[in-house]
């Protein structure tokens, strides 16, 4: 596969939704003492909306990807909900459980105190419809992020630096969710506008702080840069840039040989 081709199917994809969830728009007032769970593949319109929230919210959350074909959590959702619907949240703070997107943002903004306006009606229509060409811009390539592939299971998640709109952090969350890999989601969206940018252009020419939202904040106080993908592994205390690099490091170690 060509890597040029991947990285622009991914881009046209992000301009497919109008970049939403590159920002933090209104960040939620309250952060949940355990993480949030939601059970998604990345493929689906309706999970990229929900994905797209955190990033506006900057909420963290458990992903536990359920690919079509997948074995490893998809019968935790029928167990859990009773239907094999996607996205499926659960909420361990409070002990709520949930299908629908819309329900799901809903909750988030209620719950938490997220002030990002929830699309209805015909903006919903739309939002969903974009959502779909989005996907299928990928779909050249053999929509990734929707098939399982097997793999080995991790006996610890791993964590995923990654803001939604990010063309190179999808391709890695593909990956992740084509392998069943679960993982902490840590949601890095700009704060700022001199956050827009490559990091070589962004830290040469607006010169602006690196740190402006919490996650991005870590970033640059562990590793001295801030861009996204970002993968940490506690299984063997990987970390790493580089979205290249670290779909490499997932196939060799996780890829079933």
């Amino acid at each position: 596969m060509s890597r040029t081709l991947d990285v622009t199917t991914s881009v046209l994809a992000s301009q497919l939704r109008g970049w939403r969830g590159s920002m933090v728009q209104k960040p939620a007032r309250k952060q949940p003492e355990q993480p949030l769970q939601l059970y998604e593949f990345e493929a689906s319109p309706y999970c990229r909306l929900v994905r797209e929230r955190l990033t506006e919210l900057d909420l963290d959350v458990m992903i536990y990807p359920c690919p079509q074909g997948g074995k490893r959590f998809r019968p935790t959702v029928k167990k859990l909900g009773g239907k094999q619907q996607y996205p499926f949240m659960v909420d361990p703070n409070t002990g709520t459980s949930l299908y629908e997107s819309y329900d799901i943002i809903r909750y988030l903004n209620e719950t938490y105190e997220g002030k990002v306006r929830n699309p209805t009606g015909l903006r919903r229509k739309l939002a969903v419809g974009m959502g779909l060409a989005a996907t299928l811009s990928r779909a050249m390539l053999g929509l990734r992020g929707f098939k399982a592939r097997t793999s080995n299971s991790p006996e610890k998640p791993l964590e995923l630096y990654s803001f939604e709109a990010s063309p190179f952090s999808r391709l890695v969350r593909e990956v992740l969710c084509e392998l069943e890999l679960p993982y902490l989601l840590h949601s890095t969206g700009k704060a700022r506008m001199s956050d827009i940018g490559p990091p070589e252009m962004r830290d040469k020419i607006f010169k602006g702080p690196k740190g402006t939202s919490r996650n991005r904040k870590f970033l640059e106080e562990h590793t001295g840069q801030v861009q996204v993908p970002y993968l940490i592994d506690p299984n063997t205390d990987v970390e790493m840039y580089e979205s290249a690099k670290i779909i490499a490091y997932l196939e060799n170690v996780y890829a079933a040989k």
